[in-house]
């Protein structure tokens, strides 16, 4: 009964961390949601906060759980994960983000998270205990997602650019004033439907290695979905600020009609990635698909000093991550 009580609680803290990563991909990913809104002017930062919060959690009855079954069944062997390995891919993954976010770097909450479980797993067990199918899907996606958000950007803002060429400045601006609210919350639905679920994926992945939910279940319990949707959106309403200026305002200029082409490419990269069942970098989709709107004025428009800091960023996300998790799973079996 005792060692029973202690694992619950064990358990019961883990899922406290886990939220509290939630909670903090919100507030590291708001910037994604609502940066180029911000920076348009089309919405006040509180108001684009609270507009992109509801929007994360109303993607709880738009997605199906696809990413979450990727993270909680797809990336380790069977019979591998325990809380230890847990909390060292929590900690991992926390770790980076508070740095990226104290420095205004957007990197991606995603592979901070993906690192942590890589460094963890592969301290207790080696590479072999890792399902490289699901690894080699989610990396090659670190490429894909950008890419893909570059040439959707690209392709929407020339789309409307030669739709509109008759209409005059103001009226563009006034339409896609309009427009960009659409586009921003289809963005923050994305960003909610993929993001949310990779922690209801971590936190399935205890539950099972714990025992608290059987290995053969077709889905994670709902108190679960409903915690993790509510602790990214309210993340998301306090709002990462340092990256916000960075995202909206030092890769490049945007008006209106920009934001909207940025966000639509970026949201249609996310809606793909999560019918898909791929655990995708928000912060990579729409920094790809923001060049992808600037480079199409000129390739002067983009900042691509910035630019290249933040793919740094994106390459050490992974690694930096991990090893703080193989410290933290060493820690964890002092503490626990």
């Amino acid at each position: 009964m005792e060692n029973v009580q202690i694992a619950f609680w064990v358990v019961a803290m883990l899922v406290m961390v886990a939220l509290a990563f939630d909670f903090m991909n919100g507030f590291h990913d708001a910037a994604n949601s609502i940066a180029t809104v911000v920076s348009t002017g089309v919405l006040k930062p509180g108001q684009a906060v609270l507009f992109a919060a509801f929007f994360n959690f109303l993607a709880i009855f738009i997605f199906h759980l696809s990413v979450a079954a990727t993270v909680g069944k797809g990336f380790v062997q069977p019979g591998i994960v325990d809380a230890h390995v847990v909390f060292g891919a929590l900690i991992g993954a926390i770790t980076w983000n508070i740095v990226t976010w104290y420095y205004g770097i957007p990197s991606s909450s995603s592979h901070a998270l993906i690192g942590g479980i890589v460094g963890a797993v592969m301290t207790k067990a080696g590479a072999g205990a890792l399902i490289s199918a699901g690894i080699l899907k989610t990396v090659l996606f670190i490429f894909v997602s950008p890419l893909l958000g570059f040439l959707l950007g690209t392709l929407m803002m020339v789309l409307v650019s030669w739709g509109f060429r008759r209409a005059t400045p103001s009226r563009v601006d006034r339409w896609f004033r309009r427009l960009q609210l659409v586009s921003a919350g289809a963005y923050s639905l994305g960003h909610g439907g993929n993001d949310a679920q990779k922690t209801i994926g971590i936190i399935w992945m205890l539950l099972i290695a714990t025992g608290y939910t059987a290995a053969s279940a077709a889905s994670p319990p709902t108190w679960v979905i409903v915690c993790c949707y509510l602790a990214i959106a309210t993340g998301t309403m306090f709002g990462g600020w340092r990256i916000v200026k960075t995202m909206g305002q030092k890769i490049t200029k945007l008006k209106p009609v920009g934001g909207f082409c940025a966000e639509t490419g970026g949201a249609i990269t996310l809606f793909l990635a999560t019918a898909l069942g791929i655990p995708v970098s928000t912060t990579h989709t729409i920094t790809g698909a923001i060049v992808g709107v600037g480079s199409t004025r000129r390739a002067s428009a983009v900042r691509w000093g910035v630019a290249g800091n933040i793919v740094w960023a994106w390459i050490f996300t992974i690694p930096a991550s991990a090893f703080v998790a193989a410290v933290a799973y060493w820690f964890s079996l002092i503490i626990f």
